[in-house]
């Protein structure tokens, strides 16, 4: 057993003979110098142009300045990781494929390539980013993404695309252009964090992907900011969605998320969107001046709203369904900026309960020709029966224990910004070439 573990431990040390080589650019320099390469060598890119595509097929570092270019020519993957333990650190990539069928990537790490770390590269030009394609426990930290503008925008590739890829840490990147800014698909166990992401179709886009984390990251100008989609148990927490165009946040087949701490804002069509998602947790957040604060339709069930604050949102629900909603939590209902409200007794809970919606806003969502006929008698007397007469209302939702004060959630002056930059983006006409509330779009 002895001799076993010497021979295991000789086999994970790293090479005594691993060794810094300086790579000066030149035809098939970075090429060679990774074929004449010994695992565990470092090499050091000098400013200048290096030819792609290359593939790297040992545990290697690769480290230059951003003056340093390694360009793909427009053929497939610029940088193919092949091998464990990579490390690419701080140079330029540009100029991959074209082909969106094939993934042409700036970095494309494929399976069995774990534990790769891509570090402060700037990716410009390229067809996706970086594509974690099976590689496991991959890190990507720092890097600046700014994809294609020059297609429509369903037909570019991503920032960050996850397939496949357990415990990827995406964490501190900036993703501007291309389709969507993180892409996670059939992938599980993973931390997205602190990411900025601009003038993209989604953010933050989920399929079928489980146990994962995306916090702190900040969407701004996007078509939708997160969109988690077919997914289990994700913990989307302390993220901004300012200035999106369709939703800031939709939850569409997802169940079991914790939802906490997000603040959605800035003329977004619907700033929560809830679609067929059940047993989540929905807690904490700011949702304000959108054109609908929450819509919730689809049998969506056995999900907990509290704490949260839906401010100056022209329309505050649309709940689509029969059945009786109640959204406060152990005593604990949400903040509505337009429920008139008294705290006689000072414990920072309204005195009367909040519902948002009554009979005529279920009919004028089913026959939008009614609102012709809203300023007439017979809908005021309606609404008025059913004011002085609560039994008359329909199933819908309820708010037992109304907040009488808003949680606020900070902005950093950069992110604001940001955020002045996109301000009246989506006014009639600047729409992009997507329809976002086609399912099979997504």
């Amino acid at each position: 057993m002895r001799w076993l573990a010497l021979i295991l431990a000789l086999a994970l040390a790293p090479p005594l003979h691993a060794a810094e080589l300086e790579v000066a650019p030149g035809p098939g320099a970075l090429a060679l110098a990774i074929a004449g390469a010994s695992p565990g060598d470092v090499l050091i890119l000098r400013e200048g142009t290096y030819a792609g595509p290359v593939t790297v097929d040992r545990p290697l570092t690769i480290s230059g300045p951003e003056g340093a270019v390694v360009d793909g020519v427009g053929q497939g993957s610029v940088v193919t990781i092949a091998a464990a333990d990579v490390t690419l650190h701080g140079f330029t990539v540009t100029g991959s494929g074209t082909q969106n069928e094939d993934l042409d990537s700036g970095v494309k790490i494929l399976k069995g390539a774990d534990r790769a770390r891509i570090e402060g590269l700037s990716l410009v030009d390229n067809m996706h980013g970086i594509d974690v394609h099976g590689g496991r426990d991959a890190q990507v930290v720092r890097n600046g993404i700014v994809g294609r503008q020059n297609t429509r925008m369903n037909e570019r590739g991503n920032g960050i695309y996850v397939w496949n890829s357990p415990g990827t840490l995406l964490d501190g990147n900036y993703i501007r252009y291309g389709r969507d800014g993180i892409f996670s698909n059939a992938s599980a166990d993973s931390i997205y964090r602190n990411n900025i992401m601009r003038d993209l179709r989604f953010a933050v886009h989920f399929m079928y992907t489980k146990n994962t984390e995306v916090s702190g990251n900040v969407s701004v100008g996007n078509h939708l900011g997160f969109a988690i989609m077919f997914s289990d148990r994700a913990k989307i927490l302390y993220n901004r969605s300012l200035g999106d165009r369709e939703h800031g946040l939709m939850l569409n087949y997802a169940n079991n998320a914790d939802v906490s701490g997000n603040l959605v804002r800035g003329g977004t069509k619907k700033c929560l969107f809830i679609y067929n998602a059940h047993k989540n947790l929905i807690w904490d957040n700011r949702f304000e001046d959108c054109g609908i604060g929450i819509h919730f339709t689809a049998g969506s069930e056995r999900n907990v709203l509290t704490g949260n604050a839906f401010i100056d949102n022209r329309e505050q629900v649309k709940y689509v369904g029969t059945r009786d909603m109640e959204w406060s939590h152990e005593s604990r209902g949400n903040y509505w900026s337009d429920h008139p409200a008294f705290d006689l007794n000072g414990d920072g809970m309204a005195d009367s309960f909040y519902r948002p919606n009554d009979l005529m806003d279920q009919v004028l969502w089913s026959q939008p020709a009614a609102s012709l006929l809203i300023g007439s008698p017979a809908v005021q007397l309606v609404r008025w029966s059913q004011r002085d007469f609560p039994a008359t209302m329909p199933g819908g939702v309820r708010d037992s224990a109304p907040l009488m004060q808003p949680l606020i959630l900070p902005v950093p002056s950069a992110i604001l910004a940001y955020e002045a930059e996109v301000a009246g983006r989506w006014a009639e006409g600047t729409y992009d070439d997507i329809d976002i509330d086609t399912i099979a779009a997504h």
